[in-house]
């Protein structure tokens, strides 16, 4: 057992934040005119404080499951702080979900009450109610009739009840993992284990974190990361959160929102950088010169040892952050002080141009069973490659006994106050995730230097052996080749076969530029036909790859895709993570034709 420090809960963590912020903008939502609109922290306490005396007028009480399928609004958090004020637990969905994964969750859950975005949604719970019979109250959020969350929130205000005030160890939310086999797992985390873990990653970053810092929401709130490093981090210390309309508008809405400091996963950064590389190829004359140089003395200036670079060296530099970084930096509305980022390690390569360009950004570790974070980049402690060191009261273990003998990784195994209580329903699958003495096991292969950083090699279930024996990780090699301007997505394979292979989903805008100037169809279904499209590509990552994997690691040949893996099509899942089985299954032909 742990000593959590106070608050130790999430009820007593959102009402201390409203008394103490109650005039600070809490979330900012835009509206028709394409401005956004704040609502405060003591506007949010009380429609909390609504919708708690509604939820406890239908009987919902301790122990009992609250569901809500929605995307990240103001209502989630009212949704999610006033299930918790009742000792009932938070169940969180996705809005882009299968209905069949919406009726394993609903079921699996025991949930009571389900609040769902809007009337869409509403009509799909509807058609599956016979098949879920504990469901007994069903509310639309985009709605005022009387089966609306807008109606229970009038109820409670009639019906006031004061707020419950759950124990550490009593379980808060109850998050499924999207996972990339199988039916989802219920993953069962304590008001402990997120109080402690949002705490703890806040003083990563005390410095920098204030009343008056604002993120801009990106990632779901249904899953672990979001929740924790977002919402409870950024009300303990009454920050405010700005919803982005749609990915579509990510631009504008930064611009608008002005962030100081980002939540994000590698790939928002990635496709950043690609874009404005893209951008900078394309240009002649001073503007890329001024890049090209302010990149060279950025990296002089990294690599420099005291006394430091040189006086021309920084006068080149600040001539390029000036006239060219700047303007980068406004893409992300020009307030931006860090970005941390996770559910991938950042390229190197990626992490030190935003790094150069003024934007740090930090990796971090951890996952849902770990409420997530375990380890932690910050100013004060960052080396690159590195997902940090570990977070307060957090002990990283490495288990060399399951991986081959000569290794000299193992698998990560945590023990902390951050670790679940274990997994919904199934006792089985705790079991075989937990050590005796009370760590969890990550699935996870990685390494700690002298100094306390963490390293991560790979995923145990991705690895696979080729034919020869030898050992491939491909979400590394994958990463680079995600790098190469003409690819949006790729898949390596090879598990027992003579050699790796690769799927590649094209980015058609940037092949398309390249393919007009060569007089070639620019249409997508005749790119990927074309053999000089996929000879280009081919050549292109094995000459990135070249050097930085051994020959055995390197694709031989490529099979260029045309659809694209997406939620939709079931080939990733919430967290924009390969189902690599699902893929395999759909491709299997293209696969096979590439060995024969």
């Amino acid at each position: 057992m742990y000593t959590y420090e106070k608050p130790d809960n999430l009820v007593e963590w959102f009402h201390l934040s409203v008394e103490k912020h109650a005039e600070n903008p809490l979330f900012g939502t835009k509206n028709a005119a394409g401005s956004y609109e704040w609502i405060n922290y003591q506007q949010v306490g009380t429609r909390v404080d609504n919708l708690r005396g509604g939820l406890a007028a239908l009987t919902i009480g301790k122990g009992d499951a609250v569901g809500i399928i929605a995307n990240n609004r103001t209502e989630w958090a009212i949704a999610e702080f006033a299930t918790l004020g009742l000792g009932a637990r938070f169940v969180p969905m996705y809005e882009k979900e299968l209905p069949r994964i919406w009726k394993h969750i609903i079921n699996d859950s025991g949930l009571k009450a389900l609040l769902v975005a809007n009337r869409a949604i509403y009509d799909r719970i509807i058609d599956l109610k016979d098949e879920m019979p504990g469901l007994e109250h069903l509310f639309v959020i985009d709605d005022h009739g009387e089966n609306s969350m807008a109606a229970l929130e009038r109820l409670g205000e009639t019906h006031p009840v004061n707020p419950y005030i759950p124990s550490p160890d009593d379980v808060a939310v109850l998050i499924y993992t999207s996972g990339t086999t199988g039916k989802p797992k219920g993953v069962l985390l304590t008001h402990g284990n997120f109080t402690s873990n949002a705490r703890s990653g806040y003083r990563f970053f005390a410095d920098q974190l204030k009343p008056s810092s604002r993120s801009i929401s990106i990632l779901p709130w249904a899953h672990a990361y979001a929740q924790t490093a977002e919402l409870y981090n950024f009300i303990q210390f009454g920050g405010s959160i700005a919803f982005v309309e749609s990915v579509a508008t990510l631009a504008d809405d930064m611009q608008k929102a002005q962030p100081t400091f980002l939540i994000a996963v590698p790939m928002v950064f990635n496709r950043i950088y690609a874009k404005v590389h893209s951008t900078i190829d394309e240009k002649a004359g001073l503007g890329r010169k001024l890049f090209t140089m302010g990149i060279d003395s950025a990296e002089k200036k990294r690599s420099s040892i005291p006394p430091g670079p040189g006086m021309w060296t920084e006068l080149k530099y600040k001539t390029a952050d000036t006239l060219v970084f700047k303007k980068i930096r406004t893409l992300f509305g020009g307030r931006l002080e860090a970005a941390i980022t996770a559910s991938a390690t950042m390229n190197p390569k990626i992490a030190n141009f935003f790094w150069d360009i003024g934007i740090p950004i930090f990796d971090c570790y951890g996952l849902t069973e770990t409420s997530p974070a375990i380890t932690m980049s910050c100013f004060d402690g960052y080396k690159t490659r590195s997902v940090g060191r570990c977070l307060e009261n957090v002990i990283v273990k490495i288990d060399s006994s399951v991986v081959e003998p000569e290794a000299k990784d193992g698998e990560v195994v945590v023990y902390g106050p951050n670790v679940m209580k274990g997994y919904h329903n199934r006792p089985q699958a705790t079991e075989e995730v937990m050590t005796e003495d009370g760590g969890f096991r990550t699935g996870d292969r990685g390494y700690m230097d002298e100094d306390g950083y963490l390293y991560i090699t790979g995923r145990i279930k991705e690895q696979y052996k080729l034919e020869n024996g030898k050992y491939v990780f491909p979400a590394g090699i994958e990463d680079e080749i995600r790098l190469l301007p003409w690819v949006e997505n790729t898949m390596l394979y090879g598990e027992g076969r003579a050699y790796n292979v690769c799927l590649i989903i094209p980015d058609f805008e940037v092949l398309g530029r390249w393919a007009e100037e060569r007089n070639l169809s620019t249409e997508p279904d005749d790119l990927v036909k074309e053999q000089v499209v996929e000879d280009m590509i081919l050549a292109a990552i094995i000459e990135t790859l070249t050097g930085k994997f051994g020959r055995y690691e390197i694709p031989k040949k490529i099979a260029l895709i045309e659809e694209i893996f997406s939620l939709e099509n079931g080939l990733l899942t919430q967290t924009m993570k390969l189902k690599r089985r699902k893929v395999v299954e759909r491709y299997r032909a293209e696969i096979d034709k590439l060995y024969q």
